[in-house]
């Protein structure tokens, strides 16, 4: 490992851990990887000359050169190998969901704590520039008053067995919601339906109800016909739409409301905009502050607490979809 690299060993080579596999590798500091399949740990050291692939997570552990382990196994084994990962004092990267129960992230958010370990959870849209531009924007007022928010995240596909599509996708809307509300919300009601797989909810829509006005809408499908990432933010001065699909041009300021005049409301429509902004892979950026903190030993911007909230708003959108819609606190 040359000098000033940080080495991390990565924990699952599957879809989503390939991409970290690819970012750790480019940054020189993918130390090892671990997957129990064969032909994951063949594709793994075909696309990472000279890294070591091994089968067994104890393994990695055990590997003196690896410092840190980021987790991109199923979310069902996030709470497992987190949790040997901070016994054995390492730092640890984990993506979402941090864990599937809130007893295990608040022993995940201890363990950390209590071992001084570096613990993140994957929240990647926080890393991406138009988010960052669009929490600047609602902290400075220009929106004006936060009206509501409403997200949606369809495909067709990528179907899970392992989890439902609110655990899938809604994570992500559920993060950059939190981030620009700055608050948790009050209460959650999710509904949805199976509708490919017994008890597996394919679609979802959620609403979650924030302290005084504000409310958030949240529609995930992977039972979609095309692929859609749409962020609408509505102030009271102005509305900001954030589209991750767009090639270009992915975050626009529309100068347009709802103004009273001699007691009738009126339509505003005047200026838009549209901002750009370097080209820079938000996994990069997220992997980089990771390896920053680790370095530094500063708290990540997505540490275990933030990880844990989202968490505890997934949980009650769960009961809730349980429940039929019904409304549960968070």
């Amino acid at each position: 490992m040359p000098a000033g690299r940080i080495g991390i060993g990565l924990a699952g080579c599957g879809y989503w851990g390939r991409n970290l596999g690819r970012n750790l590798f480019q940054m020189g500091h993918l130390a090892a990887v671990c997957d129990p399949d064969p032909r994951a740990r063949r594709e793994a050291k075909a696309s990472y000359g000279g890294v070591r692939a091994i089968a067994r997570f104890d393994d990695l552990l055990d590997d003196p050169k690896v410092k840190a382990i980021a987790v991109a196994s199923p979310a069902v084994l996030h709470y497992e190998l987190a949790r040997k990962a901070l016994q054995a004092g390492k730092d640890v990267f984990v993506e979402k969901p941090l864990a599937l129960k809130i007893g295990e992230a608040e022993e995940l958010v201890e363990a950390a704590r209590r071992r001084k370990r570096i613990l993140m959870v994957g929240h990647v849209l926080e890393y991406h520039p138009a988010i960052l531009k669009l929490k600047e924007f609602v902290d400075s007022g220009d929106l004006g008053e936060i009206h509501y928010v409403y997200s949606n995240r369809l495909n067709l596909g990528k179907v899970r067995k392992e989890e439902n599509i609110l655990w899938s996708f809604a994570p992500h809307d559920i993060s950059v919601i939190l981030l620009l509300l700055g608050t948790l919300p009050e209460w959650a009601s999710t509904s949805g339906h199976h509708y490919l797989q017994h008890e597996i909810a394919d679609v979802t829509m959620t609403c979650l109800a924030f302290p005084g006005k504000p409310r958030a809408h949240i529609f995930v499908s992977w039972l979609h016909p095309y692929k859609e990432q749409k962020l609408v933010v509505i102030g009271s001065r102005k509305m900001a739409v954030f589209d991750d699909v767009a090639k270009e041009g992915k975050l626009k300021i529309f100068d347009k409301g709802i103004e009273w005049k001699n007691g009738e409301p009126v339509t505003r429509q005047t200026a838009e905009s549209t901002l750009f902004f370097p080209e820079m892979e938000p996994l990069r950026e997220e992997l980089a502050h990771f390896v920053d903190c680790v370095r530094t030993r500063r708290p990540p911007r997505t540490d275990g607490l933030n990880g844990l909230r989202v968490l505890r708003v997934l949980d009650a959108c769960q009961r809730s979809l349980e429940a039929g819609g019904q409304p549960v606190p968070v």
